[in-house]
Parts: C-alpha cells; structure tokens; sequence
C-alpha cells in the first residue's frame, strides 16, 4: 500500500483504516460495517501483495461525523 497521506490524519478525528482480510467479501463485509457508523470513503477493489496471504483494503473515515442508526 502507498504512504499514507499527512492530510488523511492532519486533524483529530480522521483515521485511516488499513484491513487485511482472507478475501474480498469480508474486506468489503468491514468495511462496510464502518460506513454505517462514521462518515467513510466508498472502495470499490481491494488490492493483493505478492507472497502475502489474503487481501488489503484501505479507507479512511471520519469519525467527527458519527451517522444515526
């Protein structure tokens, strides 16, 4: 994955989620379980490192902006 952005995390509050998981579903599966509690950024792949198990996602969230159930 690339370097993670200073603006990504420049205030209190912003959070970068990197997710390492068996397979795209439950990548996805997390991250959506995110997305219904903070403000999140959609992802719409996840990515494959070679020699590496799994899957990896990266999103980022805004936990500021909590979202009512």
């Amino acid at each position: 994955m690339e370097a993670i952005n200073e603006v990504h995390v420049a205030e209190s509050g912003l959070v970068v989620v990197d997710v390492a998981a068996a397979d795209d579903q439950t990548a996805f599966a997390f991250q959506e379980a995110l997305a219904t509690m903070w403000a999140a950024t959609s992802v719409e792949r996840t990515t494959r490192d070679p020699g590496q198990p799994g899957v990896r996602l990266r999103c980022y969230l805004d936990m500021r902006q909590r979202l009512s159930p």
